[in-house]
């Protein structure tokens, strides 16, 4: 009976099981910002267009990730079995978490979801749920899903390739944004970002 894969993409227990876990959250990641588009706001009050640099930058280092696939989707680094297998539990998570992250912030923003960094009419200020741990909590989940992806699937050379190149187009949409939230909301939204940081939480 032939393989329900590719020679080259035989898989073992850990590595089917985040195979399977990530692929579901990548469906629910899709789902979301389905909902979230459709749920959108139409127009908007202010935009900036150099936010779909940064946009395209994200998406370019998950398409790194993708492009160089580990032969036979072994460990990321040679590792004994145990330690492989806590890894793979380890990104699990890590997708899982991800999603969870994404879908409390979808909804927090309601219709002023976007790709695009942008100001509605009536926009407001969110500092509540996964907001008053980071200030975009949607692109942690973003970064989550690109390590998890990264561990699970790429060479760890595309990965740390992937992250830089995420990053930077992170640092350009969350400028981007942040500079529109301060035009709009002044002191308010300086006092917030005073006290909440941006993208990675604070442990302590």
């Amino acid at each position: 009976m032939p393989s329900l894969f590719p020679m080259q993409f035989k898989m073992d227990g850990p590595a089917l099981f985040d195979f399977c876990v990530l692929a579901a959250c990548w469906v629910g990641f899709g789902v979301i910002l389905a909902i979230g588009k459709r749920g959108a706001a139409k127009t908007d009050a202010k935009r900036s267009p150099i936010s779909q640099l940064g946009f395209a930058l994200q998406i370019l280092g998950y398409l790194i990730c993708f492009a160089f696939p580990r032969p036979d989707l072994s460990p990321i680094l040679p590792m004994p079995k145990v330690i492989e297998v806590l890894l793979s539990a380890t990104i699990a998570a890590i997708g899982v978490v991800s999603i969870c992250i994404c879908y409390t912030a979808a909804r927090a923003l309601g219709k002023q979801w976007a790709l695009v960094a942008r100001v509605v009419e009536g926009h407001e200020l969110i500092t509540e749920g996964p907001y008053s741990h980071v200030r975009n909590p949607i692109y942690l989940a973003m970064f989550g899903m690109l390590v998890a992806t990264g561990l699970a699937l790429s060479r760890w050379q595309a990965l740390l390739a992937a992250i830089l190149v995420f990053l930077i187009g992170n640092e350009i949409r969350i400028s981007s944004e942040e500079k529109l939230l301060r035009e709009t909301f002044g002191p308010k939204f300086d006092e917030y970002a005073s006290r909440v940081p941006a993208v990675f939480p604070r442990l302590f």
